[in-house]
């Protein structure tokens, strides 16, 4: 199988994550393929035609995408039990498409500034960009901890992800701010060896 990814796309740390953590990390390939919406650069167009990474192909040329799908196959490839069976399910569905919503919150910030010209962006709709995030991570502190303090689920590995994304990109903003058990189960997380190693280059 081949993995077509960014090191700096936080959709693409989820998968590299997983493969880390159910051991399976030496059966894929990675290969480096990513680009912008004004610019697709070494973005896989014949495998995806969004554009976007991560996509994975198997071993009969097949590709999936995006992010969930992929973490799903790979899954049940490996039989972690990161998806668990329902009810259960839901919850860590639900909290993966929270993480999910971050980064895509997140990202469209970063575009809104390093694609857009200055002339052109409006900060009403980055402000806007930045209320999802703050709701979001406020939710995740006051309610999703008794679901992040179990067993690890890829809603764990998801969160983690943006978390991660956000220090990388939006320090200056300060997710951490009143979220206590959120940041202190963030600190305790990223400690694990599948996040140290998929550290985003910086720039």
């Amino acid at each position: 199988m081949k993995l077509y990814h960014s090191p700096t796309s936080p959709y693409a740390r989820k998968v590299r994550m997983l493969l880390l953590e159910t051991g399976m990390d030496a059966d894929v390939e990675k290969q480096i393929g990513s680009g912008s919406p004004v610019d697709p650069g070494q973005a896989p167009l014949a495998e995806n035609p969004l554009g976007k990474v991560p996509v994975l192909t198997l071993t009969d040329g097949t590709a999936i995408y995006d992010s969930r799908v992929i973490c799903r196959y790979l899954d049940d490839r490996a039989k972690a039990g990161l998806y668990p069976a329902e009810p259960k399910l839901w919850s860590v569905l639900t909290l993966e498409a929270l993480a999910d919503g971050i980064l895509d919150a997140a990202l469209l910030m970063v575009y809104e500034t390093r694609i857009r010209p200055e002339d052109l962006r409006y900060t009403p709709w980055i402000e806007g960009q930045w209320d999802k995030i703050r709701r979001a991570a406020d939710s995740l502190n006051a309610d999703w901890m008794p679901v992040l303090s179990g067993p690890m689920t890829m809603g764990h590995i998801a969160t983690a992800c943006a978390l991660g994304y956000l220090d990388f990109r939006h320090a200056d903003r300060n997710w951490r701010l009143g979220n206590d058990a959120l940041a202190k189960w963030f600190a305790s997380f990223a400690a694990r060896s599948s996040f140290v190693a998929t550290t985003p280059p910086a720039g």
